[in-house]
Protein backbone atom coordinates (compact mmCIF):
# COMPACT_ATOMS: atom_id res chain seq x y z
CA UNK A 1 0.00 0.00 0.00
CA UNK A 2 1.50 3.33 -1.09
CA UNK A 3 0.81 6.63 0.66
CA UNK A 4 1.98 9.81 -1.07
CA UNK A 5 2.56 13.21 0.48
CA UNK A 6 2.96 16.22 -1.81
CA UNK A 7 4.33 19.11 0.23
CA UNK A 8 4.93 22.69 -0.84
CA UNK A 9 5.64 26.17 0.43
CA UNK A 10 3.24 29.07 -0.24
CA UNK A 11 3.83 31.38 -3.22
CA UNK A 12 5.98 34.51 -3.07
CA UNK A 13 4.57 37.23 -0.77
CA UNK A 14 4.94 41.01 -0.54
CA UNK A 15 7.12 40.63 2.56
CA UNK A 16 9.33 38.11 0.74
CA UNK A 17 9.97 40.84 -1.83
CA UNK A 18 10.45 43.51 0.85
CA UNK A 19 12.86 41.17 2.70
CA UNK A 20 10.81 41.11 5.89
CA UNK A 21 10.48 38.11 8.21
CA UNK A 22 6.94 36.70 8.39
CA UNK A 23 6.60 33.76 10.77
CA UNK A 24 3.09 33.82 12.29
CA UNK A 25 2.43 37.28 10.83
CA UNK A 26 1.21 37.42 7.26
CA UNK A 27 1.44 39.32 4.01
CA UNK A 28 -0.46 38.68 0.75
CA UNK A 29 0.86 36.83 -2.27
CA UNK A 30 2.41 38.93 -5.03
CA UNK A 31 1.28 38.54 -8.64
CA UNK A 32 4.33 36.28 -9.08
CA UNK A 33 3.27 34.26 -6.01
CA UNK A 34 -0.20 33.71 -7.50
CA UNK A 35 1.43 32.64 -10.78
CA UNK A 36 3.75 30.20 -8.98
CA UNK A 37 0.73 28.59 -7.33
CA UNK A 38 -1.09 28.39 -10.67
CA UNK A 39 1.94 26.71 -12.28
CA UNK A 40 2.10 24.13 -9.49
CA UNK A 41 -1.65 23.65 -9.76
CA UNK A 42 -1.25 22.81 -13.45
CA UNK A 43 1.64 20.48 -12.68
CA UNK A 44 -0.50 18.59 -10.13
CA UNK A 45 -3.76 18.78 -12.11
CA UNK A 46 -3.81 15.03 -12.82
CA UNK A 47 -3.29 14.04 -9.16
CA UNK A 48 -6.46 12.97 -7.33
CA UNK A 49 -5.94 14.32 -3.83
CA UNK A 50 -7.83 12.45 -1.13
CA UNK A 51 -7.07 15.24 1.34
CA UNK A 52 -5.63 18.77 1.29
CA UNK A 53 -4.13 20.37 4.39
CA UNK A 54 -2.63 23.81 4.80
CA UNK A 55 -1.27 26.17 7.40
CA UNK A 56 -3.88 28.54 8.84
CA UNK A 57 -1.82 31.53 7.60
CA UNK A 58 -3.70 33.38 4.81
CA UNK A 59 -0.73 33.13 2.40
CA UNK A 60 -0.80 29.33 2.68
CA UNK A 61 -4.61 29.16 2.43
CA UNK A 62 -4.57 31.30 -0.75
CA UNK A 63 -1.85 29.08 -2.25
CA UNK A 64 -3.76 25.89 -1.37
CA UNK A 65 -6.97 27.25 -2.93
CA UNK A 66 -5.18 28.10 -6.19
CA UNK A 67 -3.45 24.70 -6.39
CA UNK A 68 -6.69 22.91 -5.54
CA UNK A 69 -8.42 24.50 -8.52
CA UNK A 70 -11.82 22.95 -9.26
CA UNK A 71 -11.41 20.02 -6.87
CA UNK A 72 -14.23 19.54 -4.38
CA UNK A 73 -11.79 18.28 -1.72
CA UNK A 74 -12.14 20.31 1.49
CA UNK A 75 -9.02 22.31 2.44
CA UNK A 76 -8.31 21.68 6.13
CA UNK A 77 -6.53 24.55 7.84
CA UNK A 78 -4.21 23.71 10.76
CA UNK A 79 -2.32 26.00 13.15
CA UNK A 80 0.21 23.17 13.58
CA UNK A 81 1.39 23.73 9.99
CA UNK A 82 2.16 27.43 10.50
CA UNK A 83 5.65 28.82 10.02
CA UNK A 84 8.10 28.83 12.94
CA UNK A 85 7.19 31.67 15.31
CA UNK A 86 9.99 34.24 14.90
CA UNK A 87 9.10 36.32 17.95
CA UNK A 88 10.26 39.96 17.77
CA UNK A 89 11.63 39.47 14.25
CA UNK A 90 8.18 39.16 12.68
CA UNK A 91 7.42 42.11 10.41
CA UNK A 92 11.00 43.37 10.76
CA UNK A 93 13.34 44.03 7.86
CA UNK A 94 16.09 41.41 7.49
CA UNK A 95 18.76 44.12 7.22
CA UNK A 96 17.72 45.51 10.62
CA UNK A 97 17.63 42.04 12.20
CA UNK A 98 21.14 41.22 10.96
CA UNK A 99 22.39 44.46 12.56
CA UNK A 100 20.58 43.93 15.87
CA UNK A 101 20.97 40.13 16.20
CA UNK A 102 23.88 39.06 13.92
CA UNK A 103 24.74 35.84 15.80
CA UNK A 104 21.14 34.68 16.24
CA UNK A 105 20.27 35.46 12.62
CA UNK A 106 23.20 33.37 11.39
CA UNK A 107 22.20 30.54 13.75
CA UNK A 108 18.59 30.70 12.53
CA UNK A 109 19.63 29.65 9.03
CA UNK A 110 23.01 27.94 9.51
CA UNK A 111 23.10 26.47 13.04
CA UNK A 112 19.48 25.71 13.95
CA UNK A 113 20.49 23.55 16.94
CA UNK A 114 22.00 26.69 18.56
CA UNK A 115 19.26 29.16 17.60
CA UNK A 116 17.21 30.65 20.44
CA UNK A 117 14.28 32.94 19.54
CA UNK A 118 13.94 36.57 20.61
CA UNK A 119 10.71 37.31 22.45
CA UNK A 120 7.88 34.78 22.26
CA UNK A 121 9.28 32.83 19.30
CA UNK A 122 9.95 29.11 18.84
CA UNK A 123 13.15 27.09 18.65
CA UNK A 124 13.50 24.49 15.90
CA UNK A 125 12.87 21.75 18.49
CA UNK A 126 9.60 23.40 19.52
CA UNK A 127 8.61 23.73 15.86
CA UNK A 128 9.17 20.00 15.30
CA UNK A 129 7.29 19.09 18.48
CA UNK A 130 4.35 21.11 17.17
CA UNK A 131 4.44 19.92 13.55
CA UNK A 132 5.60 16.29 13.34
CA UNK A 133 2.75 14.68 15.35
CA UNK A 134 0.30 16.38 12.97
CA UNK A 135 2.12 14.92 9.95
CA UNK A 136 2.04 11.47 11.56
CA UNK A 137 -1.70 11.86 12.21
CA UNK A 138 -2.26 12.79 8.57
CA UNK A 139 -0.31 9.70 7.45
CA UNK A 140 -2.29 7.44 9.80
CA UNK A 141 -5.62 8.91 8.74
CA UNK A 142 -4.93 8.74 4.99
CA UNK A 143 -3.02 5.48 4.62
CA UNK A 144 -2.86 4.43 0.96
CA UNK A 145 -4.02 7.88 -0.16
CA UNK A 146 -2.57 10.98 -1.88
CA UNK A 147 -2.35 14.09 0.27
CA UNK A 148 -1.36 17.70 -0.43
CA UNK A 149 0.19 19.82 2.37
CA UNK A 150 0.80 23.56 1.92
CA UNK A 151 3.07 25.06 4.56
CA UNK A 152 6.13 27.33 4.95
CA UNK A 153 9.85 27.45 4.27
CA UNK A 154 11.29 26.52 7.69
CA UNK A 155 8.39 24.25 8.67
CA UNK A 156 8.78 22.33 5.42
CA UNK A 157 12.55 22.00 5.86
CA UNK A 158 11.95 20.65 9.38
CA UNK A 159 9.40 18.10 8.12
CA UNK A 160 11.67 17.00 5.29
CA UNK A 161 14.68 16.73 7.63
CA UNK A 162 12.74 14.25 9.77
CA UNK A 163 11.90 11.95 6.85
CA UNK A 164 15.43 12.32 5.45
CA UNK A 165 16.69 11.13 8.87
CA UNK A 166 18.77 14.27 9.45
CA UNK A 167 19.83 15.61 12.83
CA UNK A 168 18.76 19.07 14.00
CA UNK A 169 22.16 20.62 13.26
CA UNK A 170 21.99 19.35 9.65
CA UNK A 171 18.87 21.35 8.75
CA UNK A 172 21.04 24.44 8.18
CA UNK A 173 22.93 22.76 5.33
CA UNK A 174 19.78 21.51 3.55
CA UNK A 175 19.03 23.32 0.26
CA UNK A 176 16.60 26.22 0.47
CA UNK A 177 12.95 25.65 -0.49
CA UNK A 178 11.66 28.33 -2.86
CA UNK A 179 8.02 29.51 -3.12
CA UNK A 180 5.74 26.65 -4.31
CA UNK A 181 8.77 24.34 -4.70
CA UNK A 182 7.51 20.76 -4.59
CA UNK A 183 8.53 17.99 -2.22
CA UNK A 184 7.14 14.48 -2.60
CA UNK A 185 7.42 11.54 -0.22
CA UNK A 186 6.07 8.07 -0.92
CA UNK A 187 5.60 5.58 1.90
CA UNK A 188 5.69 1.80 1.46
CA UNK A 189 4.98 -0.07 4.70
CA UNK A 190 5.82 3.15 6.56
CA UNK A 191 9.26 3.41 4.94
CA UNK A 192 9.69 6.91 3.51
CA UNK A 193 11.16 7.46 0.06
CA UNK A 194 12.02 11.04 -0.93
CA UNK A 195 10.99 11.43 -4.57
CA UNK A 196 11.32 15.22 -4.81
CA UNK A 197 12.88 17.94 -2.66
CA UNK A 198 12.35 21.63 -3.40
CA UNK A 199 11.63 20.95 -7.07
CA UNK A 200 10.74 24.00 -9.21
CA UNK A 201 10.34 22.30 -12.60
CA UNK A 202 6.94 24.05 -12.96
CA UNK A 203 8.53 27.54 -12.91
CA UNK A 204 8.27 29.20 -16.32
CA UNK A 205 10.47 32.27 -15.91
Amino acid sequence: METTLYLTRHGQTQWNLAKKMQGHKDSPLTQTGVQQAQWLGERLSTVSFDAIYCSSSPRAITTACIISGNRLTEILKLDALQEINMGLWEGQNIEQITQDYPTQFNQFFSEPHLYQPTGQGESYSQLMTRTLPTIQNILTKHKGKQVLIVTHRITLKAIMSYFMKKQLHEIGSMPDIHPTALCKITFHDEVANIDLYGDTAHYRE
